[in-house]
């Protein structure tokens, strides 16, 4: 369930960043890609409208947050089965397998 939440999170952030690139092209369309004396311009991280910048910098946290959270998930999900497999797991108020005279 862990990593099922995190890969949740992890989906919707990438959808996130998916429409805010969108927004990101739309606001910038329109830029003028040369100066007056010809040369290149770009728009760098800085130049970036404040809104974008936190949008951007929020959906990468979520992203990052929910791909550790769904590998963690998996990692003591598999854990979990290990023990499981082994046997080694004690149920509290649950006999044992061993037959004690």
């Amino acid at each position: 369930m862990r990593a099922l939440c995190g890969a949740i999170i992890a989906a919707g952030a990438m959808i996130g960043l998916g429409l805010t690139c969108i927004g990101y092209g739309h606001r910038y369309a329109y830029f003028a890609y040369h100066d007056s004396a010809g040369e290149a311009q770009r728009v760098y991280y800085m130049d970036l409208d404040t809104s974008l910048k936190v949008s951007f910098a929020i959906l990468i946290l979520a992203l990052l947050i929910g791909l550790g959270v769904a590998f963690v998930g998996l990692a003591y999900h598999h854990h979990r089965r290990h023990h499981e497999l082994l046997g080694h797991h004690n149920k509290p108020n649950q006999p044992s397998d061993r037959i004690t005279v």
